[in-house]
């Protein structure tokens, strides 16, 4: 949906979205914001919108479930991401700022609560990353958001964190839209999202940090082949980045909450313009901007994390309480899993042995949470 207001977009530096085709239905009904505000919390607009367009989007079908899923840890508060070690997972808790340990027999201990958390709404200890050796935590703190270092101490069963290394710090923050998810692309460098913290305008503005992804090293350094090789900014005008992930291709996928219309699934481009705050949805390809491959009503998704496993992109949903699953050979296409079973879906990972691990976050004030909510469940995902 193209909206009034229009910045001066940056050209895309690649045709490789342009060529994807778009399943062919199409839905004409324009969603609101209910009991689920983070998928489309009400931020500030200058401007009126215009009335929504047709936007394409794939006709969800229903798929076999491939194996009975195996809850592995219950009892979790608010919890908001995972990184895997091993046969170890670690969960970072939004609310209470603490890292949790939790081995496959679902034993699980605090690792470690990390100092200088501020909570507010969606504010709070989000992302997490690991390269074997240590965790890199995003969180939000008095001076802003910020991803830290911890090497890991001691074994399995009984890590620790070692102290922090800043790696960034004194990103653009707000009550709603901190982006949060990190994770280490298959050319070794960190990618952090962060969002427009409701200041939808530095989405477009290069020298602001919110409404990017970003990509430095691992150290906090620039790749000197960041588009700009002075500035972190992977990729602009976002609103809400929740999850990336990489096809055996390097093909980079993210999922992005809209506001009220459109949730996108985008394939990133160095350098690419998605648009916001000037498109939700697609529109914005006449005007430089890069179309999602696929979007949803924002009331049927709010996606999550993701993760790509047997060249499945699978992507838990929020409000849609849903695990979707969609094909990286033709992205504009989805299916469903354990629809409504687990309530909402933050996040999804994938263990050195193909297992899936699914968070639901049923307890963070805005979903309805049943017994032993929240949880990490299992689900092994044979090959074809």
């Amino acid at each position: 949906m193209r909206l009034t207001g229009r910045m001066s977009p940056r050209r895309r530096t690649s045709s490789s979205v342009a060529g994807v085709s778009v399943a062919a239905a199409l839905l004409l009904s324009a969603c609101t914001p209910a009991e689920y505000p983070d998928a489309a919390s009400p931020t500030p607009s200058s401007t009126p919108s215009a009335s929504p367009r047709p936007t394409p989007t794939a006709t969800p079908t229903p798929t076999p479930v491939p194996v009975t899923p195996r809850t592995v840890a219950s009892g979790l508060d608010a919890p908001w991401s995972m990184a895997v070690v091993g046969d170890v997972v670690f969960v970072s808790e939004r609310d209470t700022a603490r890292i949790l340990e939790v081995s496959l027999d679902g034993t699980t201990r605090v690792a470690a609560t990390i100092e200088g958390v501020v909570h507010s709404d969606e504010g709070g200890l989000l992302g997490l990353a690991t390269d074997g050796d240590a965790l890199y935590v995003y969180s939000t703190a008095r001076s802003g958001n910020r991803v830290e270092k911890y090497p890991l101490t001691g074994t399995p069963g009984s890590y620790g964190l070692g102290e922090p290394a800043a790696v960034i710090d004194g990103m653009p923050a707000g009550t709603h839209h901190n982006g949060g998810r990190i994770a280490f692309g298959p050319d070794g460098m960190l990618y952090i999202a962060n969002g427009d913290t409701s200041d939808e305008p530095a989405s477009q503005d290069p020298g602001s940090l919110a409404g990017k992804i970003l990509r430095i090293a691992p150290d906090g350094g620039i790749p000197s082949d960041n588009p700009d090789p002075q500035s972190a900014v992977y990729s602009l005008g976002h609103r809400n980045v929740q999850g990336f992930a990489w096809a055996e291709d390097g093909t980079m996928f993210a999922s992005e909450f809209g506001r009220n219309y459109r949730d996108e699934l985008n394939v990133i481009e160095p350098g690419g313009n998605y648009g916001w705050p000037s498109v939700e949805g697609t529109g914005g390809e006449a005007d430089g901007y890069i179309d999602p491959v696929q979007t949803w009503p924002t009331d049927a998704a709010s996606p999550s994390g993701i993760a790509i496993v047997n060249d499945t992109i699978l992507i838990a949903n929020l409000r849609g309480r849903v695990l979707r699953a969609v094909p990286v050979a033709d992205p504009s296409s989805s299916s469903e899993l354990y629809a409504g079973e687990y309530g909402r879906l933050r996040d999804v990972t994938v263990g050195p042995d193909g297992t899936v691990f699914v968070l639901t976050n049923n307890t963070d004030g805005r979903g309805t949470p049943a017994e032993g909510d929240d949880r990490i469940v299992s689900l092994a995902v044979p090959r074809p």
